[in-house]
């Protein structure tokens, strides 16, 4: 499995949310790049990235501190928040980020998602973002009345590279993954799936591990990082052991 530290930015800066509430951020690193960079230096393979500010605004904001990260680092990066046409998915994929995260468009026009699959084979993940197992999106604001399978299932057979599932319920709470509705997820499934929300010690990447290791692409985590409580190359070395 790959482990994938988070970066999430809110007007240029690395942050981390409690429950994905905008007033709630607790700023770790106001550089992007350098944040990058450290993370690269611990051995990590691969970087998750959140716009949050798009997510939210329906549109690339931080545009900048991404361009940042793609500069200061050379592993591969997906991003999400805020991509939700061809054009911007073009625009990131141009610029060098390895693949897009697709969330709200994934609810609101899965045609989309199909379209761009084909576009760029291997290069387009789905993010499923749930509050109580129901799909949540416009940056978690809305809660929609799809459950987080039945959006998974839609894209089966159309290519998608990978389903990020967050259990909104425990992100930023470091109370550990909700281990249950992401195997429910992966066993409904043949796409990778990668666990994200509540990951917040190496005793919970053990868990995932020894839970589906197997049936999951890799496991993300942020707050956890820069408390020090997960370190990079220690999460790197157990999940690829």
């Amino acid at each position: 499995m790959i482990f994938f530290p988070a970066i999430d930015l809110k007007d240029g800066q690395c942050v981390r949310l409690l429950r994905g509430e905008m007033d709630q951020a607790t700023v770790f690193n106001d550089d992007s790049g350098a944040q990058a960079k450290a993370f690269v230096d611990e051995g990590c393979e691969w970087i998750h990235v959140v716009d949050l500010n798009g997510a939210f605004e329906g549109r690339p904001v931080n545009a900048d501190a991404v361009q940042a990260i793609l500069d200061a680092v050379d592993v591969p990066i997906e991003l999400g928040g805020g991509i939700r046409d061809m054009d911007t998915i073009r625009f990131w994929l141009d610029k060098g980020v390895r693949r897009v995260i697709l969330g709200t468009v994934a609810l609101r026009d899965p045609d989309l998602v199909i379209e761009a699959c084909k576009e760029f084979p291997g290069r387009i993940a789905v993010g499923v973002d749930a509050k109580d197992g129901m799909v949540a999106v416009e940056g978690w604001a809305e809660v929609s009345d799809i459950t987080a399978v039945d959006l998974a299932q839609k894209f089966e057979d159309a290519g998608v590279s990978a389903i990020i599932f967050t259990d909104i319920g425990r992100d930023g709470l470091m109370q550990g993954p909700n281990v249950g509705s992401t195997l429910e997820l992966a066993k409904a499934i043949s796409t990778p799936v990668i666990v994200s929300g509540g990951v917040s010690s190496m005793d919970d990447l053990q868990t995932v591990k020894d839970a589906g290791g197997d049936l999951f692409e890799g496991v993300i985590s942020g707050r956890a990082v820069y408390d020090g409580k997960i370190g990079v190359r220690e999460a790197v070395n157990l999940l690829g052991a």
